[in-house]
């Protein structure tokens, strides 16, 4: 019953407004003033790398905008990501998460590619994203652009179940002094003072500090899992026109901060694994430079380049420092085509300690990536049936040279519908943790013993490979009410394994060990199919619902003579088979309003996690233009539940605690 009733009201949420350098901003309008022709023609740029309407864009986009972040209550982009259908989110401790998009979730989910301003903040070492230190300060946030499915035909490899892009806003947005905050139970806070204003004719900037601490939560058998953490981050971004075509960007940041580390250890060789805590240092910052040309209205010319550097003292050890140059160029060839191209080049180098838990073999290694991608948009049917055809050519060093094309067809039978399919192919580029690991599993005693079990790396693992098929249909029904409904189907290809290989005694000094050892192969492959929707419903003038549910289903196949006995189930129960959401706005006052979200989560089976439902509320009061207090209560159904368990023990599992914080934002 929640199904159809999710199935039967869906929209798109957004309206275009033309800003005055022409460029097209989203914002959340009020539905039932405005023209179906208006919600149809919303602007999204992550799709295919430039401006492209929602009416002619083949693929599953959901798109967070500054209004929902505001509506939302949350406190960090994570749980922002929890209104998308099809993303799944789950917290593993007080500042570590496990996020994916259509299978696969894990505390470093490599299907997924996350971007800021177009810059990845993907890590090639682990594959996945430290969400701990993507502390964008929630104000500053333009939208977050949500693809779901690959979007490896323009942004690459990695980018294979979905794309996460957060835009930030122009400086020219942030004019004048911003100071938030919160404080909220658990001893948990953060604040944020930013000021923005112009320096010259041409040129606006904004410059920030924020901080953010919590302490412990609960773990899972103590009272305190030993996860507290806090963040401090200075930051700035100017924005400067230097003439009517041309326009420059630079941005960067730096932070520091120290998170509690629960962990599984071991003592000595041939003994299990077990729970140990640490502190772990964080730092690191980047620098972004970006300038645009537009020729004319259909076509333009930008070129990107920025550097960030990172370093965490955990188990491992890293320091990481990544330059990266872009180029990319669109134009219009004749009346009916639309040709995008660009080329990047990228050079990272990492350096690491190891510990007896956790190392690389080498430690250190310099990678070097080179990329090219050509898209070209065909209008068969001006304003009515468009053909998108392109690829991604790669090269780089773990996985040599590949490509990964996309066909996308979108139908617009009139200005209330789209009909759109696609077929894509992507890859999911080893990580040096897939190629150069050298990690300790626990032990036991044997018969002629101690015994440790023992993962190595692979020099030879393969590229993962996805082959995805995608159908949907977006249409705004009525004044009030619209649907966005997505099906895909994925087969998977050359799947990561765990195979054993031959034992081996060890000499040393506390006493001789057995290592059985397991090698990291490609030995499994699978498919899964699934479908979301997600909708707006405005059943009032003041009262807006929004509900969402996703379905998926993960089938996975060992290869002969693999002898994995873990990854199969890992693959197929790490992600819930059925999830639902309900938000709902209602606007008491002008002034005043309420929001409430709730969000039903099925249980895991691999790891064992039990089903919850997640409900969020608050009321905010716009005491000025612009400026706000919140009142909000999270988690409110169950004092404390656990959302995720990693399977490999670098991070142990706390509860997330019901809790109520205080916000407050003044611009002035």
């Amino acid at each position: 019953m929640l199904a159809c009733l999710l199935c039967g009201v869906a929209s798109p949420r957004l309206l275009a407004q033309e800003d005055s350098g022409g460029a097209s901003q989203l914002q959340t309008g009020d539905l039932a003033n405005k023209s179906l022709e208006d919600l149809m023609n919303v602007e999204v740029t992550s799709v295919s790398k430039k401006e492209q309407k929602l009416s002619q864009t083949a693929a599953a986009v959901f798109v967070i905008t500054q209004e929902d972040v505001r509506r939302s209550g949350a406190t960090n982009i994570p749980d922002l990501l929890r209104m998308v259908p099809g993303i799944d989110v789950a917290q593993i401790n007080s500042s570590t998460w496990a996020i994916s998009a259509r299978g696969f979730n894990a505390r470093f989910s490599n299907e997924l590619l996350v971007l800021l301003d177009g810059r990845s903040v993907y890590t090639p070492t682990t594959g996945g994203v430290f969400w701990d230190v993507l502390d964008v300060p929630l104000e500053d946030i333009e939208r977050i652009e949500v693809i779901r499915g690959p979007g490896a035909s323009v942004w690459g490899a990695n980018a294979v179940n979905g794309v996460i892009n957060i835009i930030t806003k122009k400086s020219s947005d942030t004019q004048g002094a911003l100071v938030s905050g919160d404080v909220g139970m658990q001893n948990k806070g953060q604040g944020l003072v930013q000021y923005g204003g112009r320096a010259g004719k041409g040129t606006s900037f904004r410059t920030l500090a924020t901080y953010q601490t919590a302490a412990d939560q609960p773990g899972v058998a103590t009272a305190h899992g030993g996860d507290g953490w806090s963040l401090a981050r200075i930051g700035f971004r100017t924005d400067t026109d230097l003439d009517p075509k041309d326009s420059l960007t630079f941005e960067g940041s730096l932070y520091r901060g120290r998170a509690g580390n629960p962990f599984l250890n071991f003592v000595t060789p041939g003994t299990a694994l077990e729970p140990q805590q640490m502190q772990v240092n964080l730092g690191g910052g980047f620098l972004l430079g970006v300038w645009n040309h537009a020729s004319s209205e259909r076509s333009g010319t930008t070129l990107q380049a920025s550097y960030d550097n990172y370093e965490r003292n955990d188990a491992l050890w890293e320091s990481r420092g990544t330059a990266d140059i872009q180029f990319q160029n669109h134009f219009a060839w004749g009346d009916r085509q639309h040709l995008n191209w660009g080329a990047e080049y990228r050079f990272s180098g990492s350096g690491t300690e190891g510990s007896a838990l956790v190392s690389l073999n080498p430690a250190d290694k310099d990678t070097s990536f080179v990329s090219a991608f050509v898209q070209d948009e065909i209008a068969i049917v001006p304003d009515r049936l468009f053909f998108t055809i392109g690829t991604k050519l790669e090269h780089d060093a773990y996985a040599g040279f590949h490509a990964m094309p996309t066909a996308r067809l979108a139908w617009t039978p009139d200005s209330r519908q789209l009909f759109w399919m696609a077929a894509s192919d992507s890859d999911r580029n080893p990580a040096a943790t897939d190629d150069s690991i050298v990690a300790s599993l626990g032990g036991f005693t044997g018969p002629n013993g101690p015994v440790t079990l023992r993962l190595y790396g692979n020099p030879t693992i393969e590229p993962e490979k996805t082959v995805s098929y995608e159908a949907g249909y977006r249409s705004t029904l009525t004044e009030r009410v619209s649907l966005d409904f997505a099906a895909y189907y994925s087969a998977y290809y050359d799947q990561d394994t765990s195979e054993p290989g031959t034992p081996f005694t060890v000499d040393s000094p506390g006493g001789d060990y057995t290592v059985m050892p397991l090698v990291n192969s490609n030995r499994m492959h699978g498919e899964s199919p699934g479908a979301e929707v997600y909708a707006n419903w405005k059943v009032t003038d003041r009262w807006t619902l929004s509900p969402g549910y996703a379905f998926q289903v993960v089938h996975m196949h060992l290869e002969a003579p693999s002898q994995d006995e873990e990854s199969k189930a890992e693959a197929e129960g790490s992600n819930p088979r059925h999830a639902a959401q309900l938000r709902s706005h209602f606007r008491i006052l002008p002034s005043l309003s309420w929001d409430a979200s709730a969000y039903f989560t099925d249980r895991l089976a691999d790891p064992a996690i039990p089903s919850y439902t997640r409900l969020d509320t608050g009321l905010t009061w716009e005491w000025k233009k612009k400026s706000y207090l919140s009142l909000v209560g999270q988690n409110l159904l169950r004092d404390r539940h656990e959302e995720y368990e990693d399977s490999t023990g670098s991070e142990l599992t706390t509860l997330v605690r019901r809790t109520a914080y205080l916000k407050w934002t003044w611009k002035f």
